[in-house]
């Protein structure tokens, strides 16, 4: 595990998944304990996909691959490239297990840095190939609601119309219910959830921020740059994950070819694909 802090904050990363397990601060726990009753993990990270696949495999270069939902760096070690009290770059470098799911040589970096009340996540996807690479990445902190959900809402800086995407399974579907109706708040109910999550394609706000009705506890997220907003929790579960997105699942018809993944990036050789996203708290 590794431990960041500053006179305001400290965070816990654990090496694998370079996953957020804890951020305290004032003596609160802001983060999901990731308690296996109903869900042991905290803050996995999505790269090279956002979200399932069809049939949970996609062809590349006339060859077929499977890989997991969310990809693979969710199960990945990382190493500590650098660091300081306050900060850590933390590195995921292709190998022979990752190479069997993603036909790949590249460099995924995340860097965690604290000031004030806030932590900087900003992940990093290089190239190191000789041949296009094609990915895509995304948040998926969850973020503790002791008192159930009901008791939160997310309110965002500007008024928005919000329609959430369907699912089935892990593919999204073309079916849209109205969350948001020309307001700046979204009300949490956890009858919302007993599907998955809520996929949101048209979010004008560039942060989100949960608000504790009753413990008036706020965690704040900064996403600009990111292209989708997702909201999940298991059902009745006391947490919400309030997750960036630079890409999204397939769509009942898509056709396998991981190019045409929605929000996919295509990186030439030695070219990044960096974005940042701050996590504010108190």
């Amino acid at each position: 595990m590794i431990t960041i802090k500053n006179s305001d904050m400290t965070v816990k990363i654990a090496e694998l998944g370079a996953e957020i397990k804890s951020i305290s601060c004032g003596g609160v726990e802001y983060m999901w304990s990731s308690d296996p009753k109903f869900w042991a993990m905290s803050a996995p990270i999505m790269f090279p996909m956002c979200g399932g696949l069809k049939g949970g495999r996609y062809e590349l270069f006339g060859e077929s691959y499977e890989m997991l939902k969310h990809g693979f760096a969710k199960i990945s070690t990382f190493e500590v490239e650098k660091s300081t009290d306050s900060s850590v770059t933390m590195l995921l470098r292709d190998n022979e297990e990752t190479r069997k799911m993603y036909p790949y040589s590249f460099a995924f970096r995340v860097s965690f840095s604290l000031s004030g009340k806030s932590l900087s996540v900003t992940y990093d996807a290089e190239n190191l190939d000789t041949k296009t690479m094609y990915c895509t990445f995304g948040a998926h902190e969850a973020y503790a609601c002791p008192e159930g959900i009901e008791d939160y809402e997310i309110v965002f800086p500007e008024k928005e119309t919000l329609y959430a995407y369907g699912l089935n399974g892990d593919i999204l579907t073309d079916y849209t219910k109205l969350m948001v109706d020309n307001s700046d708040r979204l009300v949490l109910k956890d009858k919302d959830f007993f599907l998955d999550a809520l996929v949101f394609k048209d979010v004008k706000s560039k942060s989100a921020t949960l608000v504790g009705k009753t413990s008036g506890r706020r965690v704040k997220v900064d996403f600009d740059g990111f292209d989708y907003l997702v909201l999940w929790h298991k059902y009745t579960a006391p947490y919400l994950c309030i997750e960036p997105w630079c890409g999204l699942s397939d769509v009942t018809g898509s056709s396998y070819d991981f190019r045409e993944k929605e929000g996919m990036r295509a990186l030439e050789p030695k070219e990044h694909f960096t974005r940042t996203h701050t996590i504010t708290v108190g």
